[in-house]
C-alpha cells in the first residue's frame, strides 16, 4: 500500500538543522503516526512522503515556506515584566502560553533588558530549513473514527 490521503503512515524520522545538529528523533522512541492529507504533519514532508510506501527511506529538505514559514518580525513583542506574575526569573528561551487575537499561542522569551521583556510568537522552527531522514515503518488504511476526527488514534498517534 502506498501513503495516499486518508491512509496512516508510521515512520521513524530525524530531523537536523543546516548545520547538522539533532532538533528531533524518533529513532529509539516511538515512531510518528500521521493521517495523510489531514495536515498532522508539515507540508513539505507530506507532500514528500506521497506514494511511498513501507521499508521506503528518504532524505528530505523542506524550507521555510513548506515547514514552519518564515520569521515574521511582526510576532516580536515588547512587554513589561508584570506581565509575567508568578515567575521570579525570566530568562531567555523561556517559553508561556499567552492568550492572543488568534487563539492560545507559544510565546518564547527572545530578550530581557530590565523591565522589559521582549517575546516571539513566531513558531522555534521558523525561518529553518529542515532536514529530514525518514524510513517509513508502516502504511495502513485509516478508519472510519480517525477518518472522522482528522487524526490517528492509537499506538503512536492521538489517545483520547
Amino acid at each position: 500500500m502506498q501513503i495516499a490521503n486518508n491512509v496512516v503512515a508510521s515512520i521513524e524520522y530525524t530531523l537536523t538543522d543546516d548545520q547538522g545538529n539533532v532538533i528531533d528523533s524518533s529513532v529509539g522512541g516511538e515512531p510518528l503516526a500521521y493521517l495523510h492529507g489531514a495536515g498532522n504533519i508539515i507540508p513539505g514532508l507530506e507532500d514528500a512522503l506521497e506514494g511511498k510506501q513501507v521499508g521506503d527511506s528518504l532524505k528530505v529538505s523542506v524550507p521555510p515556506s513548506e515547514g514552519y514559514g518564515e520569521k515574521d518580525e511582526a510576532l516580536l513583542q515588547v512587554v513589561p515584566r508584570s506581565m509575567f506574575r508568578g515567575v521570579d526569573q525570566i530568562e531567555v528561551g523561556m517559553q508561556f502560553h499567552a492568550q492572543t487575537d488568534h487563539g492560545m499561542q507559544v510565546i518564547t522569551v527572545a530578550k530581557v533588558e530590565g523591565d522589559n521583556v521582549t517575546v516571539d510568537g513566531n513558531h522555534p522552527l521558523a525561518g529553518q530549513n529542515l532536514n529530514f531522514d525518514v524510513k517509513v515503518l508502516e502504511v495502513r488504511a485509516a478508519t472510519a473514527e480517525e477518518l472522522e476526527h482528522g487524526h490517528v488514534h492509537g499506538a503512536g498517534g492521538h489517545h483520547h
